[in-house]
């Protein structure tokens, strides 16, 4: 893919995805989180994280497009449930990017029109995989379909509402998954440093008129990319593990772009009806059941699950209660700016180098980053928008405050003209890194690989979703071929795995999968 060329146009349209990625990310950080932890130093880690993604984001986005593009991986993304959702894509790589370009912008090391090649690129690359990933939706981002993100195909959507297990307060499934929900959300939030990256809510999806199904993504369960989760993980059998939910008399009137819900009434364990679960990654076709051939199995698989990540959490406590400060700046923000990695293993290209190392451009700055100084500088860059350069003319009025504030400072279009700017800040740099090297193992669905393996299978794969031109074959397409060979044999693709929809093809009805559903 070849990256955009500096115009007016493209100035226009780079400029407005800066504002709109602002506004969101004011309204995130002042109403969504407060960020803030007895152990990890959070602040200070993201700011670095802020700069490692400015430095390494644009040259990495170019090397994995040497070999799929952006789009490419969005649509496969829309049949898996690994680390490139929410927050990690509609949220992270923008945002995490854009904040190291505005801190060094108000620490005077960098000028607004600076890096302009490499800032159209970024959003560009964004742009285009969030609309495959949101194809289905006809949005850029959660922002635009007032907080909620439904990616997922009809055909994907009846496997999933068919194979749920019913399931109501005081049963033995109902009691098994909550054990384990709560399990792998105190897991998640540990293994990325005591925030959400590991977790990611999609929906709503509406599935009776009084019962909604939400979608859960754990990532990074297992021995992965983090080199903190070597031996920790090893117990833990699935590296990425997917919960559908239906949920009674409860709408989720937020799914928002970090991955987190609201919902009217509040959702409590007394409004989960029904259950499922699956894993998937870049090696699988689609999601694979887990513990689903009956209730009985899917209540032992979530019994031994939560064990698993129990004894999990224990470890890498213990094994974090043994870092130095420096090793836990490392790893927060190697969890920030690794949040898009699976971009990485997705084409093929995954090197450790890449993802696991501290650009040293990046690290010159890790003695300003105290814990005072990286609490104040973040509250005042998203929370105040207090720095010199986000104040903007007095007549203006800033989404969500009203202020005259801006989150993101635009490049400036005079540079058509004088071309007084520096395109890029070049190629990724070296690495460093206070954190143990990362050992040769990854668990997948294909086995536990070594990274040479995992990337020579990945580079390989083609899944069946976008075999034969499948991927053209969107929703618009089934509405008015829904009696054909080639719907027919789209809708099985997704039915190879499901326990009552197996070889059922297109056709079928939200109404149709209730009643087989009831035959069961």
């Amino acid at each position: 893919m070849a990256k955009p060329q500096l115009s007016y146009a493209q100035l226009l349209e780079t400029n407005n995805m800066l504002q709109t990625n602002g506004d969101e990310c004011y309204w995130l950080c002042v109403t969504r989180t407060v960020q803030e932890s007895k152990l990890f130093p959070v602040p200070s880690y993201m700011l670095l994280s802020y700069l490692n993604c400015f430095y390494r984001y644009p040259g990495l986005l170019a090397k994995i497009e040497e070999k799929m593009s952006a789009e490419e991986i969005g649509d496969r993304m829309r049949n898996m449930g690994v680390k490139i959702a929410n927050p990690s894509m509609g949220w992270g790589l923008t945002n995490f990017y854009l904040l190291g370009r505005e801190w060094l912008i108000a620490a005077g090391l960098l000028r607004p029109q600076d890096a302009a090649d490499d800032v159209m690129y970024v959003m560009d690359f964004w742009k285009r995989y969030q609309l495959a990933w949101h194809r289905n939706d006809g949005h850029l981002f959660n922002k635009e379909f007032d907080h909620r993100g439904q990616f997922l195909p009809e055909r994907q959507l009846q496997v999933f509402h068919a194979d749920l297990y019913d399931c109501q307060t005081g049963d033995e499934l109902h009691e098994a998954a909550h054990q384990f929900l709560a399990a792998a959300s105190q897991y998640c939030f540990l293994i990325a440093c005591e925030s959400r990256l590991c977790l990611h809510t999609q929906g709503p999806y509406k599935i009776d008129d009084q019962r909604e199904m939400i979608v859960r993504d754990h990532f990074d369960l297992s021995e992965c990319s983090l080199p903190w989760l070597d031996g920790v993980g090893a117990e833990v059998p699935y590296n990425n593990l997917t919960v559908t939910m239906a949920v009674d008399d409860c709408h989720f009137h937020i799914c928002d772009d970090w991955g987190s819900t609201e919902a009217e009434p509040e959702f409590k364990a007394d409004k989960l009806s029904g259950i499922g679960l699956y894993t998937s990654d870049m090696l699988s076709e689609g999601y694979i059941p887990v513990g689903m051939n009956s209730r009985e199995e899917l209540t032992q698989t979530f019994h031994e699950l939560a064990g698993n990540i129990k004894d999990a959490t224990a470890k890498l406590w213990q094994r974090i209660a043994g870092w130095s400060r420096d090793q836990m700046m490392d790893a927060g923000a190697i969890t920030y700016y690794a949040c898009i990695k699976d971009l990485a293993h997705v084409a093929g290209v995954y090197d450790v180098d890449d993802w696991m190392k501290i650009d040293h451009r990046a690290d010159r700055f890790r003695p300003l980053f105290n814990d005072e100084y990286g609490r104040d500088c973040l509250g005042e860059m998203v929370g105040l928008i207090s720095l010199p350069q986000q104040q903007i003319s007095d007549y203006s009025m800033m989404m969500h405050s009203n202020a005259p504030k801006r989150v993101y400072t635009p490049i400036p279009y005079d540079i058509l003209k004088t071309g007084d700017y520096v395109p890029s800040v070049g190629d990724v740099e070296r690495g460093i890194t206070y954190l143990p090297e990362k050992e040769d193992r990854y668990n997948t669905t294909q086995g536990t690989l070594t990274l040479s393996e995992f990337n020579r299978k990945a580079a390989d794969f083609v899944p069946e979703t976008l075999q034969n031109d499948r991927n053209l074959l969107c929703e618009t397409w089934v509405k008015f071929h829904y009696d054909s060979p080639q719907a027919d044999d789209l809708y099985k693709v997704h039915q190879k795995h499901s326990r009552l929809l197996k070889d059922r093809g297109a056709g079928l009805r939200r109404a149709d999968i209730e009643k087989i559903r009831s035959q069961e």
